[in-house]
């Protein structure tokens, strides 16, 4: 071998070393400086793999990375004894992607198995209620849409009795759907008609479900997500009010100043109305001929001036 080519061959060899020592003494100073700072890393739980409701917590499905601490979220968990103390099962409530943060929000209680009541916030139900494929927009509402909840029945007289007009009214409004069915999470996420809908409502809310489905069928309405705006005023929507209006089909907002809905009479107004039309109508007097009055052709006057004289002179019926 020449001796020039062992000196290049040296001379690589100490710049490697030289590159190694300084970048392995930067990064021991870097992780010395993070760990002193206020903004240090700290080793936190994520999902390995892909998480599906009712999934277990297992170490095979969990990796730690670093994660800043300024920004560390609640509930992370910075060991496996942390997140499976004594063994004791974890498993997921909801979808967790590669890479998301384990957080005790997303997983059970320790030793407790998947259950719709730990998906529920603090005073909130869960209510189900009978649906078919097309009261249910035909499959397209899915675990956590929001919808709003109709009711179409028929009202009760004073007496008690049906008075066998239909009415639809909006029974609850902004609406957070749990479950399809017993699709719990929607994993597949392609439309599947079902027979029940489990919603999250109030107490309250929950026993107008409950009574509406025994007075009459309830339907959803699909609302669009995120928007938290509630019909103000909600009306009663009957029979007489099956036809097609271009203003009435515009939001409230949008309508001209002189299109609003008018008000509906008073009763009394009405049936005073109702009584007036159906009286039978009085006959017509008879007419008294008037006497034949001879026609006066229709003339005009003229004046014409010669000098200091004026005369006038009738004419007419040139129309004849």
């Amino acid at each position: 071998m020449k001796r020039q080519t062992l000196i290049a061959l040296g001379v690589a060899i100490i710049l490697g070393l030289l590159a190694v020592f300084l970048a392995n003494t930067y990064l021991t100073g870097r992780e010395k400086q993070l760990a002193q700072s206020p903004e240090g890393m700290v080793r936190i739980a994520v999902a390995a793999m892909p998480l599906k409701f009712g999934d277990d917590i297992l170490p095979d499905k969990v990796k730690f990375v670093a994660y800043p601490m300024a920004s560390l979220p609640p509930g992370a968990f910075k060991s496996m004894a942390e997140l499976t103390p004594q063994g004791k099962r974890r498993v997921a409530l909801r979808p967790i992607q590669v890479n998301q943060p384990l957080l005790a929000a997303d997983l059970s209680g320790e030793g407790q198995n998947a259950s719709v009541a730990a998906l529920l916030p603090d005073g909130m139900r869960a209510t189900t209620v009978r649906i078919n494929d097309v009261s249910g927009v035909a499959g397209f509402v899915k675990p956590n849409d929001t919808v709003d909840v109709l009711i179409t029945r028929q009202p009760l007289g004073p007496t008690g009795d049906s008075t066998g007009q239909n009415v639809t009214d909006v029974l609850l409004q902004n609406v957070r759907v749990i479950a399809m069915g017993t699709d719990v999470v929607g994993a597949d996420g392609k439309p599947s008609p079902t027979q029940s809908t489990t919603l999250e409502v109030t107490p309250l809310d929950a026993q107008k479900l409950v009574l509406g489905q025994q007075l009459g069928q309830l339907s959803l309405v699909l609302r669009k997500p995120g928007e938290e705006q509630n019909i103000p005023k909600v009306e009663t929507v009957s029979l007489d009010d099956l036809r097609y209006s271009y203003f009435s089909s515009l939001p409230a907002g949008a309508r001209p100043p002189g299109m609003q809905p008018a008000a509906a009479p008073p009763p009394a107004q009405q049936a005073a109305k109702i009584q007036r039309l159906s009286q039978p109508r009085r006959p017509a007097a008879p007419s008294i001929p008037r006497a034949a009055v001879p026609m006066v052709p229709a003339t005009s006057t003229v004046s014409v001036t010669r000098g200091t004289e004026t005369k006038d002179y009738e004419v007419g019926g040139y129309a004849h």
